[in-house]
């Protein structure tokens, strides 16, 4: 390791940093005025200078001051400097980043399938910033036209630039619990890759035939310029498709019945296709990986006041059944 993340504790002439991760059995020497004005309690980044031996301990220079144990973040900060997580973006990513435009510019709509007529929506977590893919769907003759629209993220991120090696070299967003470190800046995934509501944007579609055995007959993979009509949630399409069992579910139910008149066929369209494709899993012997998720509730300051179970519910299955047909 050649930097260590960890708890200071100051002597009179000299301190010691003792580390978080606990396969390192040996606390880290700071000599004197090599501590960055740290104190006891403070959490901070070491560089090592000198991995020690037998007899004598490692030795570090404090390069980073992340907050005192007990401030709210510091314990998340703390895991992601020990992680080696990047938390900024070096200036040769950023001034690609200016250059790319807030809204889609006419000439990257050429030679595109413009498909921005089609009812389109978004479904995606009530705190979801990145809405990555849309879902159009229709009854036909032979059974369903479904389109699933992934943003088309390659547009803007061009292959060996300083964007996609950064995103190379991250090679995921990471979900902590109360932020996300996101994989590419946000203007692009909060903005110009986000299939956000009422705005054109670029995307590449699996537009698919589908008979009513849920067997895909045709499909086309293509280029195209799409608009989410609405930007909607799991919770609010689980309400709209789901029984209501309480006297406040059927209120709810009769709000959002209303609120969303004109896309409510659409949503039993979905459902429909999607019961379709689970029943066609299920007898060709797929396994449904249903593992628990949690979902942390922090208050204000960071401290964790609740934890709920992250139920898969009506609409989940249906984005899930339907990213799978387009895989």
């Amino acid at each position: 390791n050649q930097t260590i993340v960890g708890f200071y504790q100051k002597n009179k002439n000299f301190g010691f940093v003792v580390p978080d991760n606990q396969k390192i059995n040996a606390d880290v020497f700071i000599p004197q005025g090599r501590d960055m004005g740290a104190v006891t309690g403070h959490k901070v980044v070491v560089r090592m200078t000198d991995f020690g031996g037998e007899r004598k301990n490692p030795e570090g220079v404090i390069t980073e001051i992340i907050g005192h144990v007990n401030d709210p973040g510091t314990d998340i900060l703390s895991i992601v400097k020990g992680c080696g997580m990047p938390d900024e973006y070096p200036p040769e990513v950023m001034k690609q980043v200016s250059r790319i435009p807030d809204e889609v510019a006419k000439e990257d709509m050429a030679g595109r399938k413009d498909i921005r007529d089609w009812q389109t929506v978004t479904i995606d977590g009530e705190d979801a910033k990145d809405l990555d893919d849309a879902i159009t769907i229709s009854r036909e003759s032979y059974g369903y036209k479904l389109g699933v629209h992934i943003a088309d993220v390659s547009h803007y991120v061009t292959e060996g630039s300083p964007l996609d090696e950064e995103a190379l070299n991250r090679g995921t967003s990471v979900y902590l619990v109360d932020r996300v470190i996101p994989m590419l800046p946000h203007k692009l995934s909060n903005g110009i890759c986000s299939l956000n509501q009422g705005t054109d944007r670029l995307a590449m579609s699996c537009l698919m035939e589908v008979d009513p055995h849920g067997t895909v007959v045709d499909h086309e993979i293509c280029e195209s310029v799409i608009r989410s009509d609405r930007r909607m949630t799991y919770t609010a399409v689980n309400a709209i498709l789901s029984e209501a069992d309480t006297k406040e579910k059927e209120e709810q139910k009769a709000g959002l019945l209303e609120e969303y008149k004109d896309f409510v066929a659409m949503f039993e369209r979905m459902k429909e296709l999607s019961a379709i494709l689970r029943e066609k899993r299920s007898k060709r012997g797929a396994i449904d990986f249903d593992f628990p998720e949690s979902k942390i509730i922090l208050d204000e300051k960071g401290k964790p006041v609740d934890i709920h179970p992250y139920e898969r519910n009506v609409a989940t299955k249906i984005i899930e059944d339907f990213m799978l047909l387009a895989n």
